[in-house]
């Protein structure tokens, strides 16, 4: 007879049926996940369960971490919002990064940014036409954001800037991450764990390495772009996602989780990420100004991947509530979400911050982990 793996945690009174929805979550689980939810800076949800290392048993507890993935990207793109006085989304990529220009990506000094100049906000929105590094590099320096950043300075974009949007999956975070070096003159990676860390009970670690982050694995059948059926794209996308795709192990293994890129490599546990998210959601303990995460938030891009066929919307840097419901029924929220099925984000009209944490990688078409949860906290709010 299968065990089922315990439920553990706390739910405010009326959220009994998240702790339901989080025990069918568990049911059949190879691994473990954890689901956080905050509001005015006071949990409402604290559940975790399963497996941190199915390959030990070790449970997974209430301090457990693991790799946000995408996820990540969430976090980097509240560094640049917080910025934003200093990181002009407006201004060309090329004004703080002057060797960009190369390949005719331009300066945007005669006012045009329709020939091939590349914004911020197109770099941050996933419109800059760079979804993969070219040529391919070598597998030691395909975690290295500055070392890609460099040859993405030297090569020209596939389409005009801004014309499609196209998920960035890693080259957004060696561009981004060039960006505020560029801007703040400091570690990128230390940049956006201090800006998380405003706010009380949220960090991640990107520069500080984590100490044994939850065992990363895949349920059987895992597989990337699932909305994608077109062959040539797909030798496009396995070229984008040549790091992941190569060995399965390389996401359990220092060289990933203490590598800080920001397009996922970043570490922390759900109640963290949930603070964080809960805090954006509340103007009053914000690390945003208002205006900033205004604009972050709204539409800067949105329609088919051009590259995976999956809809999208984004604002500069955050997914956006889209037609496939990926931040549940809530007609407004934004955050990122991470592969395998990671869900990290806010309701900003209810003053919700939540996050779905998993280790077990399950593909995008068959996982219906996040959204049973956050349909059953909807229903209960």
């Amino acid at each position: 007879m299968t065990v089922q793996p315990r439920v553990h945690g706390t739910v405010a009174r009326g959220f009994g049926p998240v702790a339901d929805a989080f025990a069918g979550v568990l049911a059949g689980a190879r691994g473990g996940a954890a689901f956080s939810v905050v509001r005015d800076g006071e949990p409402l949800v604290e559940l975790h369960g399963g497996l941190a290392d199915p390959d030990t048993g070790r449970p997974w507890d209430t301090g457990t971490v693991a790799v946000l993935f995408s996820g990540t990207k969430g976090l980097a793109a509240t560094a640049c919002a917080a910025l934003a006085d200093r990181l002009d989304p407006d201004a060309p990529v090329a004004r703080y990064w002057p060797e960009f220009a190369a390949a005719g990506k331009g300066t945007g000094e005669g006012g045009s940014t329709t020939d091939g100049t590349v914004t911020v906000a197109q770099v941050l929105s996933h419109t800059a036409g760079l979804p993969y590094v070219d040529p391919e590099p070598v597998p030691a320096a395909g975690l290295d954001d500055r070392a890609s950043a460099a040859a993405l300075a030297r090569q020209p974009t596939l389409w005009v800037p801004g014309s499609r949007v196209a998920y960035h999956a890693l080259t957004w975070g060696n561009l981004v991450a060039e960006l505020l070096r560029r801007v703040t003159g400091s570690d990128p990676r230390t940049v956006v764990e201090d800006v998380v860390a405003r706010v009380p009970g949220a960090w991640v670690h990107l520069a500080s390495p984590p100490t044994s982050p939850a065992r990363i694995v895949r349920a059987e059948g895992y597989r990337i772009s699932t909305f994608l059926h077109d062959e040539e794209r797909r030798r496009t996308v396995e070229r984008m996602y040549r790091v992941l795709l190569d060995d399965a192990e390389t996401v359990n293994t220092p060289a990933w989780y203490r590598s800080g890129a920001l397009a996922g490599a970043g570490v922390a546990g759900a109640p963290a990420v949930a603070r964080l998210y809960g805090a954006l959601a509340d103007p009053d303990r914000s690390p945003v100004p208002a205006a900033a995460l205004d604009r972050a938030t709204r539409t800067h891009a949105e329609g088919l991947d051009a590259v995976n066929d999956r809809p999208l919307r984004f604002g500069l840097g955050y997914e956006l509530a889209d037609p496939i419901g990926t931040f549940g029924p809530e007609p407004v929220a934004f955050g990122h979400s991470g592969a395998g099925g990671g869900r990290h984000g806010a309701w900003p009209e209810r003053g919700i911050g939540f996050s779905f944490l998993t280790n077990e990688m399950r593909a995008e078409d068959t996982d219906d982990r996040a959204s049973a949860l956050l349909g059953a906290l909807h229903a209960c709010l």
